[in-house]
């Protein structure tokens, strides 16, 4: 059985227990509503580090919307069963109270990423992702820590936090995983029906055309042109951006050149559930 821990001193003595036998930690850190893709990053985890520990939270501070927040979908039994089944040591399922005992007052800037894709379309979100990515690096101190790619920016913004204060952490970006359909596999997925899920699997499709694309030397003005016409074309989906970016810097970039390493990254709504996606190609 996964041992289950809902404080910040019981969480401590697992850690100081670990310390004690010079066994290093792997951290999963999670909103819940768990698939492959999470479990992935335990199994990765387990294979890395002598104890591993995953984090349920949902993370008030880096929600834009109220609607998104209360709505987020919530199965701690089933999350825990799943995590049980896959060997993970410990699970962290704090309060909301719990965590922010004390009202958060520090500020995170993280520069140009403040500006482009999520965090030109969602104000706020990196520094309520930097407070509690923050809160569990301190409290868990880990020899590692797992994302997924899907969220291509966040890593950028954890890696930025690694750097800037010099954290003695192994940080770990492990690739999607996604359905049959190719859509990424998201804890957000579960709010939507039969129906959507397949008319959301355009996003990666069309993702994919836009690599052949680039493969084949279509000009990126083109290529963006033409994703953007699919996405308009297509019924139940509205695109919120379609970028293709360095990457490495996620930054903009002018003419694609031979040997260049790109992010295709998009953003869409299906319904009301907003959805995320990238592909990482080198030309």
């Amino acid at each position: 059985m996964c041992q289950v821990i809902r404080v910040k001193p019981d969480l401590k003595k697992v850690i100081n227990k670990a310390r004690i036998a010079n066994k290093s930690i792997g951290l999963v850190p999670t909103m819940g509503a768990l698939h492959q893709g999470h479990l992935s990053l335990v199994k990765m985890s387990k294979s890395q580090y002598d104890v591993t520990i995953t984090t349920i939270f949902v993370n008030p501070t880096q929600f834009n919307s109220k609607e998104d927040l209360v709505k987020y979908p919530k199965t701690e039994a089933a999350d825990i069963k799943k995590l049980t089944d896959m060997g993970c040591d410990y699970v962290f399922i704090p309060t909301s109270k719990e965590v922010y005992d004390i009202k958060p007052t520090l500020k995170i800037d993280f520069g140009y990423l403040e500006h482009i894709l999520e965090g030109k379309h969602r104000p706020g979100h990196f520094n309520g992702v930097g407070l509690i990515i923050m809160k569990l690096f301190g409290l868990v101190q880990p020899t590692g820590a797992y994302f997924g790619q899907k969220d291509l920016q966040q890593f950028s913004v954890i890696t930025t936090l690694i750097r800037d204060f010099e954290l003695p952490i192994n940080l770990h970006l492990a690739p999607i995983i996604r359905e049959n359909s190719g859509l990424a596999m998201s804890s957000r997925n579960q709010r939507l029906t039969t129906t959507e899920q397949e008319s959301a699997s355009i996003i990666y499709s069309t993702l994919k055309q836009a690599k052949n694309q680039l493969l084949k030397g279509v000009a990126k003005e083109l290529v963006l042109k033409n994703a953007i016409e699919t996405f308009n074309m297509a019924e139940g989906v509205k695109l919120e951006y379609f970028e293709i970016v360095d990457a490495e810097t996620l930054q903009d970039i002018g003419t694609v050149s031979a040997g260049d390493r790109l992010a295709l990254c998009a953003a869409a709504f299906v319904a009301e559930v907003r959805l995320i996606d990238n592909i990482i190609i080198e030309i």
